[in-house]
C-alpha cells in the first residue's frame, strides 16, 4: 500500500507521447468467449492435407519401360545367334587391343592438333586484319562444310594428285628433299590429317565463342597494367573462357572417339578396322561388332567421367573463386613485364 505522505511518481512527457498498442483488423473480427471455441472447431473441420495428384500415365510408362528392359535383356541373353563365347574370347584378344591402342592414339593426337589449329584460327577470326579473318573463315567454312569421310578418302589418295611431296624452292626450283606420296601417306597418317584438320575447324568456333564470352573490360584492365596482347590472351582471357570452352570440347572429344571408326574405310588399323578383318575371316559379324561396341563404351565412359571432373573445376558454383584468384594474380603489377613497366612509371 502506497504511503499517503509520499508523493506519486511524476508523469514524464514521453509517457504522454507514447502511442498505445495498435489495434489490428483481425482483432476486431476475432470472436471472444464461447464464440471463439466454436470458430476454432470450425477451422479444424476445414483443415485438409495437400496430397499429390494421381498420375496413372506415369506409372504405366514406368511399367512399360521396366517390361521392355526385361524383355530386351532376356532376348539378348538367351539368343543363340549372338555367340557370347566368341565375344568373351575376342574381348581381350591381342589384335583387338592393338586396334584399341591405335584408336586411342588417333583420338589424342588428332584432338591435340585440332585444339592448336582451332586456337590459331579463332584468334585469326577475331583479328583486326581482314586478310586473317577471311583466311580463317574460309578454312572453317570449307572443312565444316565437307563430309569427314570424303576428307579421309581424299588424304588417303593424295598420291593421285601429288605423286611426290618435296621441300625446296617453289615454282619448279631445286628440291632439297622429297618423298613418294604412297610411302609417306599411310592409312594412319591420312587418318591423322583428316581428323585433325576437320576437328580444328570445329574447335575454332568453340574457342571463338569462349573468347567472345569474356567481358571486354577484362582486356582493358590487362592493357591498363601494361600487359601485352599475348599476356592478355593467355593470362586473362583464355582462363575465363575455359568455362564456356570445356563442355563443348568434352563433347567433341567423345565424338572423336567414335568418329575414328570412319578410318576403317582407309584401313587405318584402328579398332573398327581390325574388327572388320576378324569378322571377314570367321564370319562372326555380330559378335565382333559387340566386342568393338563394348570397348567404345568403355572409352566414352572414361572420357565422360573426365569431362565432368574438369567441368566441376571450372563450374561457376565451385571452382571460379580459384579461377578468379588466378586471373587477379595475373593482373597484379608484380607479374613479369607489367611489374617492370609499373615501377618504371613510378620512378618517373
Amino acid at each position: 500500500m502506497r504511503d499517503p505522505a509520499k508523493p506519486a511518481d511524476p508523469l514524464k512527457p514521453a509517457d504522454l507521447l507514447k502511442p498505445a498498442d495498435p489495434l489490428k483488423p483481425a482483432d476486431l473480427l476475432k470472436p471472444a468467449g464461447p464464440e471463439a471455441a466454436v470458430a476454432a472447431a470450425a477451422e479444424d473441420d476445414l483443415a485438409f492435407e495437400v496430397t499429390g495428384r494421381p498420375r496413372p500415365a506415369r506409372w504405366f510408362a514406368v511399367l512399360a519401360a521396366a517390361f521392355t528392359a526385361v524383355w530386351l535383356a532376356w532376348t539378348v541373353i538367351v539368343n543363340p545367334n549372338l555367340h557370347w563365347d566368341i565375344v568373351a574370347r575376342y574381348q581381350f584378344d591381342g589384335v583387338i587391343l592393338e586396334g584399341l591402342w591405335v584408336t586411342v592414339q588417333l583420338t589424342l593426337i588428332s584432338q591435340v592438333v585440332g585444339i592448336v589449329i582451332g586456337v590459331v584460327a579463332a584468334v585469326m577470326q577475331l583479328s583486326d586484319s581482314p586478310v586473317l579473318r577471311t583466311t580463317a573463315g574460309a578454312y572453317t567454312w570449307f572443312f565444316r562444310g565437307t563430309p569427314l569421310l570424303v576428307q579421309l578418302i581424299f588424304w588417303f589418295n593424295l598420291a593421285l594428285l601429288f605423286p611426290e611431296i618435296s621441300i625446296g624452292i617453289p615454282f619448279d626450283g631445286p628440291k632439297l628433299v622429297s618423298w613418294q606420296s604412297n610411302t609417306l601417306i599411310t592409312g594412319f597418317v591420312a587418318a591423322l590429317l583428316g581428323l585433325s584438320i576437320n576437328e580444328g575447324a570445329y574447335m575454332s568456333e568453340i574457342v571463338r565463342a569462349g573468347i567472345q564470352s569474356v567481358d571486354p573490360g577484362q582486356r582493358e584492365a590487362g592493357a591498363s597494367l601494361g600487359m601485352s596482347n599475348r599476356q592478355i590472351l593467355t593470362r586473362v582471357v583464355l582462363p575465363q573462357a575455359m568455362r564456356v570452352i570445356i563442355p563443348p570440347f568434352g563433347n567433341q572429344f567423345i565424338s572423336m572417339l567414335k568418329t575414328t571408326s570412319l578410318v576403317s574405310v582407309i584401313a587405318g588399323a584402328d579398332l573398327m578396322t581390325v574388327s572388320q578383318h576378324l569378322y571377314l575371316a570367321n564370319f562372326e559379324v555380330i559378335a565382333l561388332l559387340i566386342v568393338a561396341s563394348v570397348w567404345y563404351l568403355v572409352l566414352t565412359t572414361i572420357a565422360s567421367v573426365a569431362q565432368h571432373a574438369v567441368e566441376r573445376k571450372f563450374n561457376p558454383a565451385g571452382a571460379p573463386p580459384a579461377l578468379h584468384r588466378r586471373v587477379l594474380a595475373n593482373l597484379r603489377p608484380g607479374r613479369g613485364g607489367a611489374r617492370k613497366r609499373v615501377r618504371k612509371g613510378e620512378g618517373e
